[in-house]
């Protein structure tokens, strides 16, 4: 019965509050309350049991403990960075290196090379996009004539055979002999379309020839850089070709 009559009483006082910062000293700032201090004093305690372990880890410390992150890593700006290796190769191992680098690399365009070179004789580049287009003079001796002209009548061919720059047979070519090969719509568009695909796999080759030729000629000047004669640069690398160096001239014995 007291415990109930003692909160009973206490639910009619006045609530305790702490008093703000006097006027006389406001300009110190906020006075601190109560919850304020319990804040920094748990922040104060923590910060202390941590220096506390970690002085207790080090007096239990064994004197000959080792480890080889000990002398594989450095501290820099509070972080710890692992030292990596250096490489142990010498100037001749590392001229060989790049040789058989540039052998690599040399070997794989002479390939591309060569299929290129394939798929240039099956093609022929006659429709080619990007083609110059081929021009067909024709000359005549009076302006009648040059309105008169007939391209299809000219050439002996049909009209619908005109733009073709290959495979154009004459009239009498088709009245001789039968049409060969695909020749309803369908078929011809599907041709069309592979050719297409063709001239895009030659133009990604000549391409991919054309960056080993530079990445070859980088590795050639990193590999003649290694020599200790004295030499001035000339003109910058870029995406599409190498530094270039002008070497002193020395004489060969």
């Amino acid at each position: 019965m007291s415990s109930a009559f003692r909160k009973a009483s206490k639910s009619k006082q006045r609530p305790h509050r702490e008093r703000s910062q006097p006027a006389s000293r406001r300009k110190l700032g906020l006075l601190e309350k109560k919850k304020d201090y319990r804040l920094r004093a748990h922040d104060y305690h923590k910060k202390q049991n941590a220096l506390r372990a970690l002085q207790k880890k080090a007096l239990d410390k064994n004197p000959d403990e080792f480890y080889f992150k000990m002398i594989r890593a450095e501290l820099k700006d509070g972080v710890h960075i692992k030292k990596l290796p250096k490489d142990e190769v010498t100037p001749e191992q590392v001229k060989l290196m790049r040789t058989q680098d540039i052998k690599y690399v040399e070997m794989k365009r002479v390939a591309e090379a060569k299929k290129i070179e394939r798929l240039k004789s099956e093609l022929h580049l006659l429709d080619a996009e990007g083609k110059n287009p081929n021009k067909h003079v024709f000359f005549f001796d009076t302006k009648k004539e040059v309105q008169e002209f007939d391209i299809a009548t000219h050439l002996d061919t049909l009209p619908e055979l005109v733009d073709r720059v290959y495979n154009r047979p004459t009239i009498a070519t088709l009245q001789k002999e039968t049409l060969k090969g695909a020749t309803d719509p369908f078929h011809l568009k599907k041709l069309a379309q592979q050719r297409k695909n063709q001239y895009d796999l030659l133009k990604q080759r000549i391409e991919r020839e054309k960056a080993m030729f530079v990445v070859a000629q980088k590795i050639q000047t990193r590999k003649d850089l290694l020599d200790k004669t004295h030499k001035v640069k000339v003109k910058k690398e870029t995406a599409n070709g190498p530094a270039i160096y002008k070497f002193k001239f020395q004489r060969k014995r």
